[in-house]
């Protein structure tokens, strides 16, 4: 199976990357980007303010970005491969909260307890892009779209979380999540039927509140249908329309 593509067609061998940008340009993924510009600022500007994005990694599998309880600084975004938040509660037993994405924002949750309130871990090799907290709130005085931008962002994290909630099947969870996962790579310039499954089916389970053995014989059931291939943790979906169509009930389409 093929690899994941980066924007332009390039196969990736590690997982997507994003486009990183020069010296004065945002990468093509930055969630500000696109608004920092449209009011004149461009990465060269963006410097009087204390180096408000700041490159860091690698991560590897395994490595955290940040843990619960530390003290909130700094919102990351996925540059490059994919990271995991999850929880341990008092009987040691871990919930997934979420997989993110290049391009995809990882600490939100934290501005108003002022400390990071779950665990960030690399799955493979993961770089960041480190927004600086205390700049961005002082630019968000200059640019009012900036505001809006992150009330934006940590509006569609709320909706995420709750987007499993009810009371669904297992196919209609797990085909909601390989829809879901395809769209937002799609979004980003990716592949939108070929990516690489960096968390573990245990993960899967985990965050879709299923079984491990549910996750293997739901994923048996679509190959053996022919809606998805799986070679390894390489899935591409054949048909996609179809397997929308089973998670129409989570994804309202």
């Amino acid at each position: 199976m093929n690899q994941p593509m980066l924007p332009g067609g390039q196969a990736s061998q590690q997982g997507p990357i994003a486009d990183d940008g020069d010296e004065l340009h945002f990468c093509s993924t930055c969630a500000f980007g696109a608004v920092c510009q449209q009011y004149g600022y461009d990465k060269a500007a963006l410097n009087a303010l204390h180096c408000l994005v700041e490159h860091v990694g690698p991560f590897h599998a395994g490595e955290h970005a940040f843990r619960l309880n530390n003290p909130f600084n700094a919102i990351f975004a996925v540059r490059a491969g994919m990271a995991k938040t999850y929880l341990i509660d008092e009987r040691g037993r871990e919930q997934v909260l979420g997989f993110h994405l290049p391009g995809e924002m990882v600490g939100l949750d934290a501005i108003y307890p002022a400390r990071y309130p779950c665990n960030a871990v690399a799955l493979d090799t993961v770089y960041f892009c480190r927004f600086s907290f205390p700049a961005m709130a002082t630019l968000a005085a200059r640019m009012p779209d900036l505001q809006v931008q992150l009330f934006r962002l940590l509006s569609k994290g709320i909706g995420t979380a709750s987007l499993l909630a009810g009371d669904f099947t297992a196919e209609e969870r797990l085909a909601a999540f390989l829809v879901d996962l395809a769209d937002r790579y799609a979004a980003r310039g990716f592949s939108p039927t070929r990516y690489r499954l960096s968390m573990s089916r245990g993960d899967i389970a985990n965050y879709l509140r299923l079984a491990s053995e549910t996750v293997s014989r739901v994923l048996r059931r679509f190959q053996d249908g022919g809606l998805i291939a799986v070679d390894g943790r390489e899935v591409e979906l054949q048909r996609p329309a179809e397997l929308r169509h089973v998670a129409r009930c989570i994804l309202h389409g």
